[in-house]
Parts: C-alpha cells; structure tokens; sequence
C-alpha cells in the first residue's frame, strides 16, 4: 500500500491525456481557446503506460482517463485496451463531455472500462449552448441514454454556477428518480484559465442541498465510501442517486486518495498545486523505472495536507487561473 506524509492512502489516478477540448466551457476556459501545446509536449501514450506500470507497483489501483476531452486524441481506444491490462490496476473510468461517437459506448463496455463520467452543466439546450459556447446538447444527451441503455455505471458532473445554471438542480435531482445515475452537482473552482478571474462563490455545498430539499424535502443522507469526493443522499425510492462535490471549500481533503499527471507529465498530489514535478522530461533525460518510483515516493511525502495549504504555497498569484484543461479535469 502507498500512503502520503499524512497517513492517507493513494490508490486513485486521474490520467490526463490531452489538454484539448472541443467545447468551450466558459468556466473552464476564454472562448478562443488555449494556448494549445505541440504534440512532442505531450506525453505519449507509451510514457503513459509506464508510469502507470510504475505507479500500479506502488499501490494505484484506479485509473481515472481525463482532459480536456479525451476523445479528441486519436487512438484512445487502444490505449485504453492495453491500460485495463496494466497488473495492478483494478477499475478504469473515463470523463467525457459526451460528444463523441456513440460506437465508443459499446467498445469501452466491451473492453472493460468500468464507469463513465458524463460533464453535462444543464438539461436544457440554449443554456447548454451558452455555457459551452457549441450547439452539441442533443449529441450529448443521446449519448447519456445510450450509456443507461448500455448498462455502464454513469455520472453525470455539473458545475453549479451562479446565473447560469441554478434552474437546473432540481431536474437534474428529479433524473434519479427514473435512471440509475449519479448526479453530482460540483462547487464552481477557480480553475478558468483566466476566463473571468477569480472570484469567491455563493453556491457552496450546503446552499445546494438547502435547494434540492425545497423540492425533495425527504430527500436521505446516505453513508459515503472512504475517500468519497461527494456527500451523497438519494430521493426515496429513486433508482439513482445525488451528490454534491465540495471542490471549492475543500473539506473532503482530509481522506483524499487522488493524484493527477497532466497531459504535459506534471505530477499534481493535490488539485490546487500550483506546477508540479515534470515526469515527461524526467523519463526523456533517461530516468530509469527505479529513479521514477523513487522519485515518486519522495514527492508522495511533501503533499500539502489540504488544498488551502497547497494555494498557499503557489509560486504566483495567478495560479488559480490555470484551465481544468491543463491540470486533468
């Protein structure tokens, strides 16, 4: 087993393999997009599977594929047959904005991806087509029910903001009632890639389930799994269930299991670092598999205790403001 320097254990990956994306999230990042890196910047898939090889040795056992949007790097269908393979690595999901072909569906049933994260911020389409400045709802909608009709443990992952997208919460708790989904209503971050600055939110855990009760008043506290990312609760007699993601007041560090490579090899032990230890250039200097897992044993032991520790130790004001994108979703 692998722990940190605080005692918690890490067993969960998220994998980013590409910053790219072809929406345009206004959260996440301005609408002319990012800088976007050349491909030699990124990791290749092979350096991927050799970290993760390494990694599994450790202790990981979960793998999260993330972006960007990872369906717009060629080829991830074969990296991800070969990632399931990987000794050691128990359970691979997939976060998705839902706009890439529904054959990928079936293939990733086939191959045994073991759950699918759907980003969907709001229900109806002209908010959908606001927030993420596309008009891609319906190919996103269609591919949620094909996930339900395919059986594959789903989650949907909404952003809760401010003027945006308030009307949304009560449908989308209403979606469990009917479909096995998790719907989880995520506090709005910092991490916008500039696209309007940092600033604090009103809509935090507590106000959001404050405004699911309103509707669903009977509305059940249900016990979390160690190292939960949410506090969960189901609608009596619903077939899914509600959760609610304390990203941006950070009180679920203290059982965090998670660390994050970026799409550039950076190594993030806490989603509010600010840069991180670079693998990519690290292996390409010639790193043996033995340097590597030292290397990643000694930065295992400097993790901040929580994400405030982890802002606090930015090297620059502005690094809040980096994109999801960049950092791993």
């Amino acid at each position: 087993m692998l722990f940190d320097n605080h005692g918690r254990q890490l067993r969960y990956l998220r994998l980013a393999v590409t910053e790219r994306c072809n929406l345009r999230c206004f959260y996440c990042m301005p609408e002319e997009g990012l800088n976007w890196s050349k491909k030699t910047d990124i990791l290749s898939y092979e350096e991927m599977l050799r970290l993760v090889n390494i990694l599994a040795e450790l202790g990981i056992s979960k793998v999260r594929i993330t972006g960007g949007e990872p369906f717009v790097r060629r080829d991830l269908i074969p990296f991800m047959e070969n990632l399931v393979k990987v000794p050691g690595i128990d359970k691979v999901n997939i976060t998705t904005n839902g706009t890439a072909p529904l054959k990928h569906i079936a293939t990733m049933k086939t191959i045994g991806i073991n759950a699918v994260n759907l980003s969907l911020d709001s229900l109806d389409p002209e908010r959908f087509k606001t927030i993420t400045r596309r008009d891609e709802f319906d190919s996103v909608w269609a591919f949620y029910r094909e996930l339900i009709n395919q059986g594959l443990t789903t989650k949907i992952n909404a952003v809760v903001m401010e003027d945006q997208n308030l009307d949304d919460i009560i449908p989308m708790s209403a979606l469990t009632r009917t479909d096995p989904v998790s719907i989880r209503f995520i506090e709005e971050m910092p991490f916008n890639g500039g696209s309007k600055g940092y600033l604090p939110i009103k809509w935090n855990y507590r106000k959001i389930i404050e405004h699911i009760q309103t509707e669903f008043p009977r509305i059940e506290r249900l016990a979390d799994e160690k190292s939960s990312t949410s506090y969960n609760y189901r609608i009596p007699g619903a077939e899914g269930t509600i959760g609610v993601i304390p990203a941006y007041t950070r009180t679920i560090c203290g059982t965090c299991d998670r660390i994050r490579l970026t799409p550039k090899g950076e190594l993030k032990t806490c989603l509010y670092q600010n840069g991180g230890f670079n693998f990519r250039d690290f292996m390409r200097a010639g790193a043996t598999d033995d340097d590597i897992r030292n290397q990643f044993l000694q930065l295992f032991k400097k993790r901040a205790k929580d994400g405030f520790e982890a802002e606090a130790q930015q090297s620059d004001e502005n690094g809040s403001l980096q994109s999801m994108a960049t950092i791993g979703g």
